[in-house]
């Protein structure tokens, strides 16, 4: 037999809330069953859901996430390598973003630093 998750499972181990989970499954990157009013989330749902919430942590949009996910879902074993590879190309584009980030961050941090060094010195009159 299947294991299955309660919302409020997934919820605890994954540091989420309902609504979060909600909103995961109206843009369909989560499919969980129906037990009456219920939500009952499968091995593959709690994987999906983890490799979404990596997704976000590394900062990739809902799209990109749902792409590499529907790469998954849909390929065939032979097509691992393809998948790999797209994965590989978003995770390249990502780094760069993010160095381009942190390097306009430390570029902002020198020069607030800088001028709360003028602002201190105005202020002891020197």
């Amino acid at each position: 037999m299947t294991e299955i998750f309660t919302i409020t499972a997934l919820c605890r181990e994954f540091g989420v809330t309902p609504r979060t989970l909600r909103f995961y499954e109206a843009k369909g990157l989560l499919h969980p069953g129906r037990e009456g009013e219920r939500r009952r989330f499968t091995p593959r749902d709690r994987a999906r859901l983890k490799l979404i919430l990596r997704g976000k942590r590394f900062g990739f949009s809902l799209a990109d996430i749902r792409e590499l996910l529907d790469l998954y879902d849909h390929g065939q074993p032979e097509n691992r390598l393809r998948q790999l590879s797209a994965t590989l190309v978003k995770a390249e584009a990502r780094i760069e973003m993010m160095r381009a980030q942190r390097d306009e961050l430390t570029e902002a941090i020198d020069e607030l630093e800088a001028q709360m060094k003028e602002v201190r010195r105005s202020i002891s009159g020197g």
